[in-house]
């Protein structure tokens, strides 16, 4: 049997980090005509590496397969284009950017982002390897999209074409790339000589802290620490000279990196406080890593007891949120229908399927006002004040919400 190895820095991989089990890609949704068809599963199994200590997934399915016809609308999320908003008016003043810059953004979804630049006047270029969601961006929105995979090809092409990004922006794609050596080498390339990026991700020392294993899917090939990302960006000759704590998706990370050798951005001491951080975590010793699969463990069987008990009390209990992450948990809990009537989502792209691996039904938030449930599981738990507020009316028959991460609660 060949020996897996780090994609980073290619060392045996050994050590555990947690094993979720056999779950689906966590958004192959199931139409209801394939409702009676079996569906392929995968290991969930995550190793850390004890070198680099990057967590990671094997590789099961190819981007490809993944991504080509993605179920994920970033537009759905009022929090999250508030967040993008928020971004650009930052970049616009904090360094400059404006109508004589190139901003690039890869995995750039339905243009959530960068229509708030193209607003302002700013030229822009995404690039989206689903098809159908390039389409909303370039059809709705009005944004130039390349609907490829980003990597060195890509890069080389766009140089030789003379594109080169002043601000090249990527949020939540580190994660999903499973070479991630020829993704972040095609970012130097295209990054013009006195350019900057900046990348988003989950903070994986949050990760850890918050026991938010519901995270680990797929999708996501690897579960990133600012140690870690230095090192990766560092082989291809960028520095990180500016990093923030962002409370987006349990606890993100927003780096800001340069070439190596740009003077115009001198490194903050942002970047040496998160380190010392996360050294005080533990993130630089293999046993803080071993011994999470633990305390997943506890969050499970606190759900399963929460619910258990619920149910025998004779309560009906609905989901919220037909969310990757919720599929994660669900399936590694062995959640189904005898525990959740429905799932709720305001998506139509994922309303009239079936949730995958559990094949509970996903339905339009309405049908939550139609049958009154008594208790309401919040799936995607990072937009719990987001969704508490949506639902605001639930309050008039006294509905509950039960949020599962970081531990289980019940809130009125």
């Amino acid at each position: 049997m060949e020996k897996r190895r780090c994609r980073f820095c290619h060392e045996e991989l050994e050590d555990t980090f947690v094993d979720l089990g056999m779950s689906p890609l966590s958004n192959s949704y199931i139409p209801m005509e394939a409702a009676d068809k079996g569906q392929m599963t995968y290991p969930l199994h995550a190793y850390v590496c004890k070198h680099c200590f990057l967590v990671q997934l094997e590789e099961y399915e190819t981007p490809e397969d993944i991504f080509r016809d993605y179920a994920y609308f970033s537009s759905y999320s009022a929090s999250w284009l508030a967040h993008a908003e928020r971004y650009t008016e930052a970049m616009m003043r904090d360094f400059g950017i404006d109508a004589s810059s190139q901003v690039v953004e890869v995995a750039s979804n339905d243009g959530y982002l960068l229509q708030y630049f193209k607003r302002a006047g700013v030229p822009v270029l995404g690039i989206e390897p689903a098809k159908n969601v390039a389409a909303v961006a370039e059809k709705e929105r009005g944004i130039p999209t390349i609907s490829e995979f980003f990597g060195t090809k890509l890069a080389e092409e766009l140089r030789a074409k003379g594109t080169q990004a002043d601000l090249l922006i990527g949020n939540n794609v580190l994660a999903h790339v499973p070479d991630i050596n020829d993704f972040v080498e095609g970012l130097q390339m295209l990054l013009a000589e006195d350019g900057f990026l900046t990348m988003e991700f989950p903070h994986l020392m949050q990760l850890m802290e918050k026991t938010q294993f519901d995270t680990i899917y797929h999708e996501h090939f690897s579960y990133l620490s600012l140690r870690t990302v230095q090192q990766i960006f560092a082989a291809h000759g960028l520095r990180i000279f500016h990093v923030e704590e962002l409370p987006t998706h349990g606890g993100s990370l927003r780096i800001f990196a340069c070439h190596d050798a740009s003077g115009r951005f001198p490194t903050r001491e942002t970047v040496k406080a998160l380190l010392q951080e996360e050294r005080r975590a533990g993130l630089d010793r293999i046993e803080t890593y071993r011994a999470f699969q633990q305390k997943v463990q506890k969050v499970k069987f606190d759900l399963l007891s929460c619910l258990i008990d619920l149910k025998r009390q004779g309560k009906t209990i609905v989901g919220y949120g037909a969310a990757a992450k919720g599929n994660t948990l669900l399936n590694y809990c062995g959640i189904r229908r005898e525990f959740l009537d429905y799932v709720a989502d305001r998506s139509p792209h994922k309303q009239g399927t079936l949730l995958p691996g559990s094949r509970i039904p996903v339905v339009a938030p309405d049908k939550i006002m139609e049958t009154k449930p008594d208790c309401i599981l919040i799936l995607p738990w990072n937009l719990e004040g987001e969704i508490k507020e949506q639902l605001k009316d639930v309050r008039s028959w006294g509905a509950k919400f039960i949020v599962p991460i970081p531990d289980v609660h019940i809130v009125e």
